[in-house]
């Protein structure tokens, strides 16, 4: 039998890149992550190129494209092997926002395998709960799993609520607010994790506060799994 590996899993809202993308990437490289969740990622002029430097300059892979995904997209290290990835779309009422989601599937060293989810709700609480249903819907039986993102609520709310009950995932973290990035009160970027999946306490990464708020509106969650 395998012993468990132990994997970090990021997620990061990074505006579109209107704020500093150098520092953003900068703290990516930080927090290290074997698999990065991003949401708001450029989709429009010249995304697919501006992507490409981005995960370059993370250190990372980028495994789009991501046409449909609503700015949803995922970057994976060179610690896991990318062994599928898909970005899918989300149905949404005029004028909003265009929504979608990102999948991919990695191998890690051990050879055990890991599905990571990249998530990102929108303002509509009812668009929020038919997301978050179809979503899970689509996942249905997907085990390891980790689901991540930008979910525009806290817990107590309806679509947060969702995930546990009908996805039966867990909160994994982080453990504190991570919006605004400048004074964070609302935890609004969570991961998820089935429970076949072991959570252990993240490493720290010390960044000061103000950093934080060059790079985007939100700050980055990551925690530390253990994959058996």
């Amino acid at each position: 039998m395998a012993e468990p590996v132990r994997v970090r899993v990021a997620t990061y809202n990074t505006r579109d890149f209107l704020d500093d993308h150098r520092l953003a990437a900068r703290l990516v490289r930080a927090v290290d992550p074997d698999v990065l969740c991003l949401q708001e990622a450029p989709r429009r002029l010249f995304a697919p190129w501006r992507l490409r430097r981005f995960a370059d300059a993370c250190g990372m892979r980028w495994s789009g494209p991501h046409r449909g995904s609503g700015g949803t997209t995922i970057l994976t290290g060179e610690r896991v092997e990318l062994v599928a990835a898909a970005h899918h779309r989300l149905p949404v009422r005029w004028p909003n926002r265009t929504r979608g989601w990102a999948e991919a599937r990695v191998r890690l060293p051990g050879g055990q395998e890991l599905t990571v989810v990249s998530l990102h709700l929108g303002l509509d609480a009812a668009e929020r709960v038919r997301h978050v249903r179809a979503v899970l819907a689509a996942l249905a039986g997907v085990r390891p799993l980790v689901v991540a993102g930008d979910l525009n609520e806290t817990e107590g709310g309806e679509a947060f609520g969702l995930v546990g009950v009908e996805g039966a995932l867990e909160v994994a973290g982080p453990p504190g607010p991570t919006y605004p990035a400048h004074a964070p009160r609302r935890r609004l970027d969570v991961l998820f994790a089935s429970p076949d999946v072991g959570v252990v306490p993240p490493g720290e990464v010390a960044v000061p506060d103000g950093v934080w708020a060059r790079a985007s509106d939100h700050r980055a969650a990551w925690v530390d799994l253990e994959v058996g």
